[in-house]
């Protein structure tokens, strides 16, 4: 039973610890966005939990009759641990336990033995970061949080929730440009829903920091100023291939033989070939390089089954398509051509 009721309750405090972070940055009139990242924030700890948690844990663990409430269930994990102190596991399961009975200074207790034992697991620090923050009076992430959720990006450099975490952590110092600038490297790795709600924040960051209106143009104004792409699977590559139902589809446009950072880029599912999609400044992931500030762009779609922007073994791109701008109708992109 413990193994089933501690992944709901872990998610559901994870929202809550979000909430009461993210409280100070709320004050702009702009609701919806604000709480879409709150849900979308406790929506990813759970799916993060249900992948590199031990939930198991508690049952390997503990006595095989199965416990009646979540804090018999934690009962029996500390008499668990007494006996196998060395497990790592265990005890950050014993951090989000005792996080979701609302037993803040227990939980940081458990995340430090956790992070002892492993201080190289990048989703425990952030973990730990985050109940150390919600423990602080003043929801603040302090020095000691702050250095863990560095250290989890340092190893994983893809982790949306340290490099989240990391933007607010410096917002709450004052340091608002620095914040931007970390959640813009986020943008090509989130969901438009997501993107959209995080450019929200940045564009308050960006306000805050002074940043000159232009760097900011509306949406609305840039949107005439698209590329419209078009994707599909070449249908003899797609009757032979063997492609996974969850992978992503990412429309990317990078400047010709300049870095691999896309100036604008979106991402779809790949169920939703054949696409028809306009990229421009609002796609960009950093604003101060926009699509619309470039006279030559390259444009092509990846399959990914990482759900990862950045190219990973066995990705599979179309054909690049060089595209002067502004470029009448639309580019077409076919994947798995020769």
């Amino acid at each position: 039973m413990v193994s089933a009721v501690l992944p709901i309750l872990a998610a559901l405090a994870t929202a809550l610890v979000a909430a009461l972070v993210l409280w100070p940055l709320r004050g702009t009139g702009r609701r919806a966005p604000f709480i879409a990242m709150v849900l979308a924030i406790g929506a990813a700890a759970g799916a993060l939990y249900l992948l590199v948690g031990t939930p198991q844990a508690a049952v390997q663990m503990a006595d095989p009759r199965e416990p009646a409430t979540l804090r018999d269930g934690v009962a029996e994990l500390q008499q668990a641990l007494a006996r196998d102190p060395q497990r790592a596991d265990g005890w950050a399961l014993l951090g989000r336990s005792q996080l979701a009975l609302g037993k803040l200074a227990e939980a940081n207790a458990a995340y430090a033995r956790a992070l002892q034992l492993a201080p190289d697991e990048p989703a425990v620090l952030v973990e730990a970061a985050q109940a150390r923050a919600q423990a602080d009076p003043g929801k603040q992430f302090d020095d000691t949080a702050l250095q863990w959720l560095r250290h989890a990006q340092q190893i994983a450099p893809d982790s949306e929730r340290a490099g989240w975490l990391i933007g607010i952590a410096l917002r709450q110092r004052g340091l608002d440009a620095e914040a931007a600038t970390t959640w813009e490297a986020l943008l090509p790795r989130l969901d438009p829903p997501a993107a959209t709600a995080l450019r929200e924040q940045i564009a308050i960051a960006r306000e805050k920091a002074g940043v000159p209106a232009a760097a900011t143009a509306s949406v609305s104004a840039l949107r005439s100023q698209g590329l419209v792409v078009t994707v599909a699977l070449d249908p003899a590559f797609a009757a032979r291939a063997r492609l996974l139902a969850g992978a992503s589809v990412f429309v990317i446009a990078r400047m010709p033989g300049g870095p691999p950072m896309p100036v604008a880029v979106e991402k779809h599912a790949l169920g939703d070939l054949p696409l028809r999609v306009t990229l421009d400044d609002a796609d960009s992931p950093m604003p101060t390089q926009p699509l619309s500030a470039l006279q030559e762009v390259e444009v092509f779609a990846r399959v990914s089954a990482s759900g990862q922007a950045n190219r990973q073994e066995g990705d599979i791109d179309s054909p690049l398509v060089r595209v002067r701008l502004p470029h009448d109708g639309a580019v077409p992109l076919v994947i798995g051509t020769p």
